[in-house]
């Protein structure tokens, strides 16, 4: 068996078939993100996918218009019971996200806060 050269092994499988799958791709990163939106509906995915794939979506310059337009798009092909799904498990993820950037911020004000203590001695 392998040694793992990394601690997060699976969260590298998964950013290096992400990579080759964009590397192999030739549709600009707007609409291959929205394919991959599409996708995760259309396979019920769970929030932490969303959540990956939100992130992206956000790099990318993607609207909240854009991804309302690829759910309304698929709605017929995948059911409104995979779009409603689809929609709960966007508003979990930006939750998440929220909640995470809210703790950072919350971190960098108290490193800020022991710097300008620190500074003051």
């Amino acid at each position: 068996m392998a040694t793992a050269t990394s601690d997060t092994p699976v969260l590298d499988l998964l950013a290096d078939m992400t990579a080759s799958s964009v590397d192999a791709s030739t549709l600009d990163s707007q609409s291959l993100v929205l394919v991959r939106l599409a996708a995760l509906a259309a396979v019920d995915a769970p929030t932490a996918s969303y959540l990956l794939n939100l992130g992206a979506a956000n790099r990318v310059g993607l609207t909240v218009e854009s991804v309302r337009g690829v759910l309304t798009a698929i709605a017929p092909i995948v059911g409104t019971a995979r779009v409603v799904s689809a929609s709960a498990r966007i508003v979990d993820a930006l939750d998440v996200a929220l909640e995470i950037a809210e703790e950072e911020a919350e971190i960098e004000a108290e490193e800020l806060e022991r710097q300008q203590q620190d500074s003051r001695s």
